[in-house]
């Protein structure tokens, strides 16, 4: 007798396994209230160092995204695309049947979700994660936000963490140094096979510009630009 195909997690589902394994792993690690609390949601998205317009556009361009797949490409059961945006650089990630949907995947993306500067196409032509595959991920990523808390000389929250079939991809505004040294403690997780920055580079004066530690008023300014570079 056959066994019955078993059904590929949807994004939507994937995004909820993240988050509860995300908060099961940070209440092993003690940092239970810092993930759940609404008050510290609220710090969370103030030492976010993008501005609250920009986290609001990252926002609408992930869900315009991700609708704009599920109407697509998504709609194929071998396929599975995901999309992670942050100041409006967004990252696609997932498993294709062929490299023609793999280009169809970002041109729709492209095409239809405004606001985009850059897209960084991750997709794998590859069978679609199955459901433990896509749990072990978020148990990844868990680890690796669970380690930048720990880390003494980073800020946790300033750093996004997407992971793909054990590879994680981390995302945010940041120094050299603190770059480096997420990729380093990102690196050192058990399970992880390879770490992707595709990070926003900022002098230590910009950083401090950013965060209105260099001003009386201690006003935060937007940031224009910084220098995006890809290092695998």
């Amino acid at each position: 007798m056959e066994n019955a195909p078993m059904s590929q997690p949807s994004a939507l589902s994937r995004r909820l396994v993240s988050a509860a394994v995300l908060a099961a792993t940070l209440s092993l690690s003690g940092c239970f209230g810092l993930a759940v609390t609404g008050a510290a949601i609220g710090t969370a998205a103030v030492l976010d160092r993008r501005s609250i317009g920009a986290q609001t556009e990252d926002e609408t361009i992930e869900l315009r995204g991700a609708r704009v797949l599920n109407e697509t490409v998504n709609k194929d059961p071998m396929v599975s695309v995901g999309i992670t945006s942050f100041n409006r650089r967004v990252l696609l990630t997932g498993q294709v049947d062929s490299e023609e949907t793999r280009q169809v995947a970002e041109e729709v993306v492209r095409s239809r979700v405004p606001n985009i500067k850059d897209i960084y196409n991750e997709i794998e032509i590859k069978p679609v994660e199955d459901f433990a595959a896509s749990t072990r991920d978020s148990s990844l990523t868990a680890r690796v936000k669970a380690g930048f808390v720990r880390e003494r000389n980073l800020t946790a929250s300033a750093i996004k963490v997407v992971t793909e079939r054990n590879v994680v991809y981390l995302m945010g505004v940041v120094t050299r140094e603190e770059g480096q040294r997420a990729a380093i403690v990102a690196s050192q997780v058990s399970g992880v096979s390879k770490v992707v920055t595709l990070f926003e580079y900022v002098s230590d004066a910009e950083l401090s510009r950013i965060l209105g530690t260099d001003r009386p008023d201690g006003k935060r300014a937007n940031i224009t630009s910084g220098s995006s570079e890809v290092t695998r």
